[in-house]
């Protein structure tokens, strides 16, 4: 992929955050990796979004050395690194401080997959971390935030659970570009809002049946998906 471009779509996506009204001040970030280079194009820190140009953008390598730009990445670099060091069918990573699907994250819960607008996007709950421990915070917590993202996957394609709630601190989502990790954060947003409102609704809420969820998630994404046009 062709570096240029990778600046473009990652800016775009940042912007998207901007957009849809995921991210207030400099809140929150957004990413994307060219594989063969084995490059990531992250948004800097604090640098205001109305303000931020392709050649803004910082250029580390897998380890966070800084190979292009003069200003300092996201502070949360490390985090975007251990996800696309663990999960090689990541593209693009977006974070933000939204504030439904924070809301989650602080009150340390999963969202339930309470309807067919859920099951289209994930395939069960949108998971929650475990709070890390004084020791990882104190130390590393970057890397540390990342690494329990991981652990919450564990076996799971993370494409088919595109975003996990950090226990205590708000969400991180992805996909196989820059544009899919914040497109899904949008959605992500909106499952959370609507998952609060059900609980309003129906404090005795409970998920759909497994077999809607499957048939809602399976008819968009895998081997038999039906949902959409032929490519």
């Amino acid at each position: 992929m062709k570096l240029q471009r990778l600046r473009d779509e990652v800016l775009e996506a940042n912007l998207e955050l901007v957009r849809r009204g995921l991210v207030l001040y400099t809140f929150g970030n957004a990413s994307g990796i060219a594989r063969e280079e084995g490059l990531v194009v992250i948004k800097p820190s604090g640098v205001a979004y109305n303000t931020m140009k392709p050649e803004d953008l910082v250029v580390v390598d897998l380890e966070g050395s800084i190979v292009e730009g003069s200003l300092r990445p996201s502070s949360d670099l490390p985090t975007h690194l251990i996800l696309y060091n663990t999960f090689p069918n990541l593209g693009g990573v977006a974070h933000t401080h939204s504030r439904a699907a924070t809301s989650w994250a602080q009150a340390g819960r999963a969202i339930p997959c309470f309807g067919t607008t859920h099951a289209d996007y994930f395939h069960g709950c949108v998971p929650v971390t475990k709070p890390l421990t004084p020791t990882q915070i104190r130390s590393d917590y970057e890397t540390n935030t990342g690494r329990a993202i991981a652990r919450c996957l564990g076996k799971q394609d993370p494409l088919h659970v595109p975003g996990v709630l950090v226990a205590g601190h708000a969400p991180f989502c992805w996909g196989e570009t820059p544009a899919a990790a914040a497109h899904n954060a949008v959605v992500l947003e909106e499952i959370a809002a609507m998952a609060l409102e059900t609980l309003v609704a129906n404090p005795k809420a409970r998920p759909i049946s497994k077999p809607l969820q499957e048939k809602h998630f399976f008819r968009k994404h895998g081997s038999k998906a039906y949902y959409g046009q032929k490519e």
